[in-house]
């Protein structure tokens, strides 16, 4: 799923993947042309770093939510949790494994990319 968000993101967007950090290769940040801010970031984390007791290593999505009743929805639902790594009140980590349907995944990139202009 992180390719097709990728290519999603890219033809939607216009907006290319950016790797920051060596020492995280797999992570990749996507930014605004005009304004640079990030509004999407995939990342691979183990599960315990979302609180689940796995070594096992997971793409995840981060993306901005301003409305604290929709997060605190999202978070009650399979798929979800706080941000890893970001402002967890404003910030979502979404799990990348097929938990989470790639279309509402893409409708909450949407809200992201808004939210971030």
């Amino acid at each position: 799923m992180k390719d097709q968000l990728t290519d999603y993101i890219s033809s939607q967007y216009g907006s290319l993947p950016e790797k920051l950090w060596s020492k995280y290769p797999n992570y990749v940040v996507f930014r605004h042309n005009s304004n640079r801010k990030w509004f999407a970031i995939i990342m691979d984390v183990p599960y315990y770093k979302l609180g689940i007791d796995s070594d096992k290593i997971v793409n995840i999505i981060n993306v901005k939510t301003e409305n604290l009743l929709f997060r605190d929805l999202l978070l009650s639902k399979k798929g979800y949790f706080k941000a890893y790594h970001m402002n967890k009140e404003k910030w979502i980590s979404i799990l990348l494994d097929g938990s989470v349907p790639f279309e509402e995944i893409c409708d909450l990139l949407n809200g992201s990319y808004n939210l971030t202009k």
